[in-house]
């Protein structure tokens, strides 16, 4: 019996010895937006806040970057003058702009003319957004390519120099946006 514990102890002293040296990959907002990278951007509908409907497929082909956001996150709102800057700079160049709030249609169509956000701003439900699974809080911003696949997720976004990890991420959105325009040239 003696000789029992002792095969039983040492074989979990084993197995625990070869779990410390596997290494763990702990589950953050960075490894939930890392996990999405390459996999198609979920099917959606919803609302524009003209009052028209909007589908994802219509999305199909084009370069995208989708925000998501709400009127009283301020975050969100924080980091939309960098957002309409990525307009300004990339509206030329083929790339669609996407705002996805829950906000309900009238709502965000006030908000977005009074604060001139130049995203094209679609309303889903709570409900819906959290069924396709690609946003970790508010703000979440994705890079979409041309085929319909995730390049890059990130939350917040910022250029600002006191938040040098922002700003490393905001660099490194940019920059991917820039090699799938070139990808996509060629």
């Amino acid at each position: 019996m003696k000789k029992y514990f002792l095969a039983c102890f040492i074989s979990i002293y084993a197995l625990s010895l070869q779990a410390q040296t596997t290494p763990v990959k702990w589950a953050t907002q960075e490894t939930f937006f890392e996990d999405l990278v390459g996999k198609v951007l979920p099917d959606f509908k919803g609302r524009t806040v003209k009052g028209l409907p909007f589908a994802k497929k219509s999305l199909n082909d084009q370069i995208v970057l989708i925000n998501f956001w709400f009127e009283k996150c301020p975050p969100c709102i924080k980091e939309m003058p960098l957002l309409n800057s990525l307009v300004s700079k990339y509206k030329n160049k083929g790339i669609r702009f996407i705002a996805v709030t829950y906000d309900p249609v009238i709502s965000a169509r006030k908000f977005q003319q009074k604060n001139g956000f130049q995203y094209e701003v679609v309303c889903l439900t709570q409900d819906e957004i959290g069924r396709l699974n690609i946003n970790h809080g508010f703000p979440t911003n994705v890079l979409i390519g041309k085929d319909g696949k995730i390049i890059y997720a990130t939350a917040n976004l910022s250029l600002d120099e006191d938040l040098p990890e922002l700003k490393d991420k905001t660099v490194r959105f940019e920059a991917l946006l820039k090699a799938e325009i070139a990808r996509t040239k060629q």
